[in-house]
């Protein structure tokens, strides 16, 4: 024997019963769609996002990729594309659970103390952190372009609507790690 739907909840359903609720459940699904599309179009566009950001300041301090320099190896470049990529994967995690304590927890704790024995340019990092917002932004936003973003820009439709709360949010987490790191 099937049990059909109006079996189970009733003739008179949660939906027809309070209609402030078919609103609710469809104002969640569509915060949720907008929530997983900004975490796809980051999370998609991450190498080129961190690319970006690391090329930014070797342009910006032309003196980090001289003898000396803070990423003058590729060890120590590799090493600072690798540190941003982490930096940025937890920053999506934590804006698709719209929580910032596995950002502090599992990334931020201890973050200023490792670069400073390591001897990173703090200001350098903190300048590739404000880069990677950007374009995160942008993505989020979804006012980046191919011609802004080069050729392995991969253009992730958004789920129509404002998304200027999910922009604050994951502005917020980058400026968490700035303050982690200055």
């Amino acid at each position: 024997m099937r049990i059909t739907r109006s079996a189970r909840f009733g003739k008179i359903g949660v939906f027809s019963k309070y209609p402030f609720t078919s609103f609710f459940c469809h104002s969640i699904n569509a915060d949720g769609n907008k929530r997983l599309d900004a975490v796809n179009s980051i999370a998609s566009n991450a190498s080129c996002i961190v690319t970006d950001s690391v090329a930014g300041i070797c342009c910006e301090s032309p003196g980090l990729t001289s003898p000396g320099g803070g990423v003058y190896t590729n060890r120590k470049m590799a090493a600072c594309l690798r540190d941003g990529e982490i930096i940025l994967r937890y920053i999506t995690y934590a804006l698709l659970t719209g929580d910032a304590s596995i950002l502090t927890d599992r990334c931020l704790n201890g973050l200023k103390e490792t670069y400073a024995a390591l001897g990173v340019p703090t200001g350098n990092t903190v300048r590739a952190v404000e880069i990677m917002k950007a374009c995160a932004v942008a993505h989020i936003s979804n006012t980046n372009t191919e011609a802004q973003a080069g050729s392995k820009y991969k253009k992730i439709d958004v789920t129509e609507g404002d998304c200027a709360s999910l922009v604050a949010e994951c502005s917020g987490y980058f400026d968490a790690v700035v303050a982690a790191i200055s």
